[in-house]
This record gives C-alpha cells, sequence and structure tokens, in this order.
C-alpha cells in the first residue's frame, strides 16, 4: 500500500466512522454465538457447547484469509475492502439466520469468519496508515477504544433482537444494519486510500527476519491468552473459592480495564515509545496471577484488571509495532504475517488451556503468566527496520 501521508486530513470523524463501524463488528460476529448459541442449538437439535465452539471455525477461517487480505488492502487500499467486509458480514449472517443442520451453520460462520478477517482491526489500521503515515498511532488507539465496546454494545444488542425476533431475526438484524449503516458509512467518511502504483512489482517480498519472529510470537502469546481467559476465567476463578456470581462480577473488569487503558494510550501514553507500553503491557497478567496465587479468590479483581489492562494495550500495539518498526510500506501484508499464527493459536488456545483448568485452576493461571513472561522477553531486541533497499527474500 501507497501511503498518501495526509495529516490534513480530519481525525475525528474517520476515527468515529471506523470505531464505530469496528463496534458493530464485533458485536455482531465474535460476540454473537456466545448470546444466540443456545438458541441455535435448541432449534437445530445440537449440543450448545457444539455451537459456541465454533467460533473456533470463524478464527480459523479469518486465520486461512488473513495473508491474502493483507496483499489485497496493499494492491487497492483499504476502503474497497472495509466495504467489501460489510457486504460478506452481511451474507455470513443470512447464511446463519437460514441454517438448516449443522453443515449450513458451519457454512455461515465460516463466511462470518472471513468477514472478520477482512473488516475487525487490521483494515481500519492498514486505512490509518494510508492517510497519516507514522503519524496513525492516536487514531488507531481511537479506533481501539471504540471497538473495545463490542461487548458492551454488542452483547446486550444481540440479546435484545434475539428476545423480539428469535435468534434467525436477531442475525438478519445484525446483517441489515451492515448493509444499512456500516457500508454506506465507510463509502460516505472513509477517504480512499491509494494502492499500489501500477508499476510496483504485484507481490513484495517480505522476509521471515529475526524482528518479524519475535513479533509473531509476542502476538500469538498475547492473543492465545486473551482467547484462554476470555473463554474460561470464570472457570479458573471458581477454582479459587469464588461463587459462578462472584466469578463472573470479577470477570466483567476485564472490559473496564482494557478500556481504560486505551483511554490512557489515547491521552497521556501516547508520547511514550510504542515498545515501551507494549513491554509493560506483558507484565500486568502475570502480576494479576501472582496475586490470584499468593492471596487466593480475593485478588480475583486484580487478576481480571491485569488482563484487561495488558490486553487492551497489547490490541493497539497489533497495528502499531509493525509500523513504528518497519514504517509504512506494504503495512497491509507486513502486518497480517505475524498476527497470522497468533489467529491459529487463538484456535486451539482455549481447547488446551480448558485442559489445564480441569486439573488445577492454579497450573492453568501459572502457564499463561509463563507465556506472557515469554512475551516480555520477546519485546528485547525490536528495534527499527530501515529498508535502504528491496527486500529480496520471500515471506
Amino acid at each position: 500500500m501507497e501511503p498518501s501521508h495526509n495529516p490534513s486530513r480530519p481525525q475525528p470523524p474517520i476515527v468515529a466512522g471506523l470505531g464505530l463501524g469496528q463496534m458493530l463488528s464485533f458485536g455482531s460476529s465474535f460476540y454473537l454465538l456466545g448470546v444466540i448459541g443456545e438458541g441455535i442449538a435448541h432449534s437445530l437439535s445440537l449440543r450448545p457447547a457444539l455451537v459456541s465452539s465454533l467460533l473456533s471455525l470463524a478464527l480459523l477461517a479469518s486465520a486461512l484469509s488473513a495473508p491474502s487480505i493483507g496483499r489485497w488492502i496493499d494492491a487497492r487500499g483499504g476502503k474497497v475492502v472495509l466495504m467489501c467486509a460489510s457486504l460478506v458480514f452481511a451474507a455470513g449472517l443470512t447464511l446463519i439466520a437460514l441454517a438448516q443442520g449443522l453443515v449450513s451453520l458451519c457454512l455461515g460462520i465460516a463466511v462470518l469468519g472471513i468477514a472478520m478477517g477482512l473488516g475487525l482491526y487490521e483494515t481500519p489500521y492498514a486505512i490509518l496508515v494510508g492517510l497519516y503515515g507514522e503519524a496513525a498511532r492516536r487514531p488507531m488507539v481511537g479506533i481501539a477504544l471504540l471497538g473495545g465496546l463490542g461487548s458492551t454494545v454488542g452483547l446486550p444488542t444481540t440479546l435484545a433482537l434475539e428476545h423480539a425476533f428469535g435468534w434467525r431475526g436477531a442475525c438478519l438484524a445484525w446483517a441489515g444494519l451492515h448493509l444499512c449503516i456500516c457500508l454506506p458509512m465507510t463509502a460516505l467518511i472513509v477517504p480512499r486510500t491509494p494502492g499500489r502504483h501500477r508499476d510496483a512489482p504485484a507481490r513484495a517480498a517480505i522476509p521471515w527476519d529475526r524482528t518479524m519472529i519475535q513479533l509473531a510470537a509476542l502476538f500469538a502469546g498475547a492473543w492465545t491468552v486473551s482467547a484462554c481467559v476470555a473463554a474460561l476465567l470464570p472457570r479458573v476463578l471458581q477454582g479459587f473459592g469464588l461463587t459462578q456470581a462472584q466469578a463472573v462480577g470479577a470477570a466483567s473488569l476485564i472490559g473496564v480495564a482494557a478500556v481504560s487503558m486505551r483511554l490512557a494510550e489515547f491521552t497521556v501514553l501516547r508520547k511514550l515509545p510504542p515498545i515501551v507500553t507494549t513491554r509493560v503491557a506483558t507484565l500486568f497478567h502475570p502480576i494479576g496471577a501472582a496475586s490470584l496465587l499468593i492471596f487466593g479468590g480475593v485478588a480475583a479483581p486484580v487478576m481480571a484488571l491485569g488482563q484487561g489492562a495488558g490486553n487492551g494495550v497489547l490490541t493497539v500495539a497489533k497495528g502499531v509495532l509493525p509500523l513504528s518498526l518497519y514504517g509504512p510500506a506494504n503495512y497491509g501484508y507486513r502486518s497480517a504475517l505475524p498476527a497470522t499464527p497468533a489467529r491459529f493459536a487463538q484456535v486451539a488456545g482455549p481447547l488446551l488451556y480448558g485442559v489445564l483448568v480441569d486439573r488445577s485452576a492454579a497450573v492453568a493461571v501459572t502457564a499463561s503468566a509463563v507465556v506472557c513472561l515469554g512475551m516480555f522477553a520477546t519485546t528485547f531486541g525490536l528495534t527499527r527496520r530501515i529498508q535502504s533497499q528491496p527486500e529480496t527474500a520471500s515471506a
């Protein structure tokens, strides 16, 4: 993607439009099955656990499509990809609404996963890089701040839609929102960013150098822990003596901490180098885990706040670090490559973590803390890579 680097473009309406789109996209995809899964299972005579686990299918489809989507962003610019995402979101949600059995349900969820690859975070980040170049950090934080409200808005909205129209009607309503709000909003508010010049190579070769490998390890650890904790933290906290209600109440603090840290990143922390904030963020979960292991269930809020704070910063780092280390050239594909192993790790992580939780909540917490300490180690040695000549090694 050839960035236009025009800092004069007004940021507030662009950030607000992209952020609202992220809020609706997360609410209608990542958090969808958690609300309507039981209704789907009852209607299609499937096990509720099986339906809930199909989120892994969406994540797998997103992981498989991510590198190609990154190439498409670099070639055509992010706006056309984001508009396409709205259409694919609507298609996936409609297919889910029309599902008559497991096969057709899986098809709809797989299409929804492709839409997630097209429309969640990476594409809006690439649009901002195309508009503002290396000054894109702050608007990225703004989008992450609004996108972090996806669960806050999406969960009650889906529940209300299901109560009013049933699970099929809820999916169709979300599809309509993508077509009637997200698609025209992207078309009208988001500027077009130029793609690759006509005389540029069709595929820019990007090597897996040491920095890329470190980024891949960092993001894989971050999203594995995030997926594991999001799915299983209430069960973990119950293993430390909390009731189900107490565990759910403590786990709800994750979202509060994540949004608070993104707000801090948007204001007071934005002058710090992104590698510094990322390095500190990797330690929040281990601090919470240590508190839980030492003090027991009374430290459950500390555990949830630590996970939320770390994840809030690391979500921003996923977009900012590739930009700060490599610059805006080929940003779409450059940012998709190290994030791809993380997407695959998200698929298997909750299953393996569930095995550890069944064995011992303390063992599970220790394991996730060790992963985060490994992430901390990967942040050292990350230095800006100045490309003085065209890259020749194949990705």
